[in-house]
Order: structure tokens, then sequence, then C-alpha cells
């Protein structure tokens, strides 16, 4: 399932804080979204989702654009992970995932078995099986982003959005959860922090400083020491491992704030 964006932008509190975005997501790809803190990355996802609307250009689902689909209609091929999603108090972890069949449910097609088996792999490809009949407020800040992850799962979507998936969780269900995105049939499109991660989890990564697109490719085309140093202000080496030739960023030092602002 595709996802595009046509020279998006969005303005807030009279700036622009995001601008002349163009990005083409194919089916299947892993899209890693990279930048400094304020770059435009929660709002660009916000976008793409069609949570918020844009001030200028246009995202399209399938090629349709958004504008024409309804919240429902973007909810059975799309999934979106917040970085600050809530949930109900009261509500049960297997509560929490079954919500992420509603958009395929009516009057018609209520929840049945197949939902519920649905619901139940869901829980399981982010290891919360053993914690499925916890109540929400009782569970820890990285539980609570596998519980949503799981609620996307359950969505069945071609189009998966995280916005820092791996944030507040622990190494092992980091890697964990990244290798999964790799291998689930859907178009993922993640925010992320880890430079690393987005070197040996994504097909390509865009990378916004400002609000604007400096640089969208492999990650080994974008991800270079001249880059990063620039936009990021560190220095590293790149570490290619003998064995599988997987490449990894090691960070030697910072640069004073002064010397990379634009």
């Amino acid at each position: 399932m595709s996802l595009a964006a046509e020279n998006l932008g969005r303005d807030a509190g009279g700036r622009a804080i995001l601008d002349g975005v163009s990005l083409v997501v194919t089916p299947g790809e892993r899209l890693g979204i990279i930048g400094p803190n304020g770059s435009g990355k929660s709002t660009l996802l916000r976008l793409l989702a069609g949570i918020d609307r844009p001030s200028r250009g246009e995202v399209t689902l399938e090629g349709a654009s958004m504008r024409r689909l309804t919240r429902r209609a973007i909810a059975r091929r799309l999934a979106f992970v917040e970085q600050q999603a809530e949930t109900a108090e009261r509500l049960t972890v297997r509560d929490a995932v079954e919500l992420g069949r509603t958009p395929h449910l009516d009057a018609l097609r209520p929840f049945g078995p197949g939902d519920t088996a649905i619901v139940n792999a869901a829980l399981a490809r982010v290891d919360m099986s053993p914690l499925a009949d916890r109540l929400w407020h009782t569970l820890s800040g990285g539980e609570r982003q596998r519980a949503h992850i799981a609620r996307a799962l359950a969505q069945e979507p071609g189009v998966l959005l995280l916005d820092e998936p791996t944030n507040h969780l622990d190494i092992r269900h980091q890697i964990a959860l990244l290798a999964l995105i790799r291998r689930l049939p859907v178009t993922a499109v993640m925010a992320l922090h880890d430079l690393n991660h987005a070197s040996l989890y994504c097909d390509r990564v865009l990378l916004l400083r400002s609000g604007r697109v400096a640089a969208l490719g492999p990650p080994a085309e974008v991800l270079t020491p001249a880059t990063i140093r620039a936009v990021f202000g560190v220095e590293v080496a790149v570490h290619i491992d003998p064995e599988d030739g997987a490449r990894s960023l090691l960070v030697k030092g910072h640069i004073p704030f002064e010397e990379t602002q634009p």
C-alpha cells in the first residue's frame, strides 16, 4: 500500500514548522524519519496519518487524497502509534488491543472468533500475552508502548506509522520490535532517535532539518559522518561488521552548538 506527500507544509504560531516535504513511500518499504529535536518528525507523521490538516500540499493513500477519506476508511488501511498515546486507565490490555478491530466492525459484522485470533496474535507479537488481563494503570511505560503497538497490529493495516516506537523500551524489546516491523507485510514509516536503528532496520532514511528535507535515500548515503556532523553536531566513525557487513555508527564526540547552527 503506497503513501505519498507532495509539497507538504504545516504552519503554527505564525511560522512554518514543516515546509516543502515531498516523498513517495513504496509498498512494503521501511522508511525511517530522523532529525534533531524540533525538526518536524512528529508533525510529518501526524500529517501522513491524516490527523492534522496540512497548511500546504497534499497526502495521498493508495492514490486517494487523505482529505477525501473518512476516518474509518483511513483506519482500515493505516495505523498510527503516537509518541504520547493515551488509553482509559480502567481497561485491561486485551480490551485496549481489541479496540484495534473497531474499524472493521459494524452492526452486520460484530466482534467474533476471527477477531479474537487476530488480537491474540498481536499480543503475542509484542510479548504481551502474559499481561493481557492486567489493568492499564498497572503497566510500566514500556509495557504500555508495546500494548499500543499491539493495538495497531490488530488493525491489520497496510501502512504502519510509528512515532519513536522504541521509546521506553528496554534494549531487548527495542531490537525485537524493529525486527518484527521488518518482517511484517506492511509499509512502515517510523520516526527514530537512534541513528543505528535507522541504519540497520530501514530501507531508506528521510533526514529533516528545521522542517525541511535535508536528505532522502538509503542509510549508507544519508548517514555519513559529514552529514551527521552538520545536522546533529556530533562526530561519528562508520564501522562495518566483518562477519555480516552490517553498518554501524560510533559516536566519537560532540561539536559546540554555535558551530552547528544553520
